[in-house]
Formats: C-alpha cells, structure tokens, sequence
C-alpha cells in the first residue's frame, strides 16, 4: 500500500510492542477471573497472595506500556530537543529548532538556486485567503474600485487627523487665553471624537484579521499635549 511504513520501520516496531502488552493485559485479566472463578474451594490465604500477584503484573505490564508510550511520543520530536526525560517541551523549543536548522541551511547555501530566483512574484492570487473573497477582490482592482474597509480606512484617517489639529488648536488657545472657550471646544472635540470612533468600530468588523486599529482616547491624546 503506498505511504504504508515498512514493517521493520522502529514506529511500527514500537506500535507492535504496544499492541502485544495490551493483548498480554487483557489474556492476563481474562485468565484471572476465569482462574478465580473455577478455583472455588481454595483457601483465603492462597486467594490473598493471588490477588496481589495478578495487581502486581498488571502494573508492570502498565508500565510496559507506558514506556512504549513514551518512546513513540519521542520519536515525534526533533532529534534536538530528544533524550531529555520528563522535561517540559513548549511549543516555543520546536520553534528554535526549526530557526536554527533554516540558519543552518542558509549558511550552507541551500537556498541558492530554488526554482525562481531573481523573477517576479506571482501576486495575482493570494494562497492564504478564501477563493471567492480572493476572485471579489480581483474583479474590483480591474475595475479601479478598492475595498470598503480601504476607503473606510483613508476617510478614518483623514478625520484623526484634522481632529487633532483642532484639538491642538483650541489647546493652545486654552493656554494662551486661559480657557476662555475651553468648556465649549472640548465638548465639540468629544462629539467628533465618539463619531470617528464609531467609523473605526465598523471598519475593525469587515476588515480581514489582523489589520484592526485602535480608536482615539480623549486622555491619551490630552497627555500628548501637555
């Protein structure tokens, strides 16, 4: 059968092992109790020292397994980061791994000539977002339309940006003519600052993950200021 492993493969081997401890745990069970059935008329002392004996094997054949066990889950692993025991292996040690073995390989020249070197990239098609949304996004860059969220994102920052110019206007005023109009202005900048905010609520909902931005926050930028 293709992609089958061979049957002297080590993963088998082990997969075989465990298999075997299993059949061996559950004959030995089975022979136990058809044992303590038939043997009615031994005495309690004999049916004690039994007891213990059939526990006794059974966790020896548990830790038979577990071992197996253990030994396949080590294979799993990088040859770096085997032979450490009960060592806590994060997601982050394989990560290592897999960055010294690409620096490994730079420095050895194994990227040099992969198939396409120095030629253009193939943007037409992006391989990490859905078809459909991918084939909508084509048809409106050949029509010179651009996305909602693209549009939603210039007028955004358009308006954080003149709000911060009249933001920084009425606070200098405020300084110069010791709040005159303070009260009035910064109630005005609020109002305008809760519309913005609501724009960029709507825009983080139909934007693609990972291209969310923050709203404004009338104490950070105040602190911006002073």
């Amino acid at each position: 059968m293709a992609g089958a492993l061979a049957v002297g493969h080590p993963r088998c081997i082990l997969i075989s092992r465990a298999l075997r401890v299993r059949h061996l745990s559950v004959w030995s069970s089975i022979w136990t109790e058809t044992g303590s059935s038939t043997k009615t008329t031994t005495s309690s002392s004999s049916k004690s020292s039994s007891t213990s004996s059939s526990k006794a094997e059974h966790k020896k054949l548990t830790n038979r397994l577990s071992a197996v066990v253990d030994a396949v889950n080590e294979r799993k692993l990088p040859a770096e980061l085997r032979g450490r025991g009960n060592a806590i292996r994060s997601e982050t040690d394989i990560a290592n791994v897999v960055e010294q073995r690409i620096w490994h390989s730079m420095e050895e020249g194994h990227f040099e000539n992969l198939p396409g070197k120095g030629k253009p990239l193939n943007l037409d098609t992006n391989p990490h977002v859905d078809p459909a949304e991918d084939m909508l996004y084509r048809i409106l860059s050949r029509n010179g339309c651009a996305p909602e969220w693209v549009e939603l994102n210039k007028e955004i920052r358009s308006n954080i940006s003149e709000w911060r110019l009249a933001l920084q206007k009425a606070w200098t005023s405020k300084v110069v003519q010791e709040g005159s109009h303070w009260e009035q202005e910064s109630e005005r900048l609020k109002a305008l600052m809760r519309d913005i905010n609501g724009k960029v609520l709507r825009y983080n909902l139909m934007v693609p993950f990972g291209r969310q931005i923050f709203g404004l926050k009338w104490e950070k930028e105040i602190d911006k200021l002073q």
